[in-house]
């Protein structure tokens, strides 16, 4: 099966993994339709156990937010870069540290034993 660009894919949910690719507390990362993507995985959170993430630290460059430290800061799930060590909200992709910066944030859910993030 080939895969479809992303400028013609509808959009929706697509199926990146599955839970059995993730690894529980830290990120791994999937490329879907152009865009890498950090996928972080919090079993112990009932509410919303899955993170998708853009992997790509706007401060450095680098693609290394799939590798970063996952912690909590005042309160908030966030991913600490692995470059310079800016903290990203999970739920939003917002920086601690410094309100311009962001990350862009895919919604996320476990399907059984499916990993769907929602490409718009």
């Amino acid at each position: 099966m080939s895969a479809q660009p992303a400028s013609t894919a509808a959009p929706g949910w697509r199926t990146v993994c599955t839970r059995a690719d993730l690894v529980a507390g830290s990120g791994v990362v999937a490329l879907v339709e152009g865009h890498q993507i950090a996928l972080f995985y919090l079993p112990d959170e009932p509410r919303q156990p899955v993170y998708a993430l853009a992997n790509k630290d706007p401060q450095s460059g680098a693609n290394v937010i799939g590798r970063g430290i996952l912690g909590r800061l005042g309160g908030e799930l966030v991913v600490a870069s692995p470059m310079y060590k800016q903290h990203f909200r999970l739920r939003d992709g917002q920086c601690v540290e410094d309100a311009a910066q962001a990350l862009r944030v895919w919604p996320a859910r476990l399907e059984g034993e499916a990993v769907d993030v929602y490409l718009e």
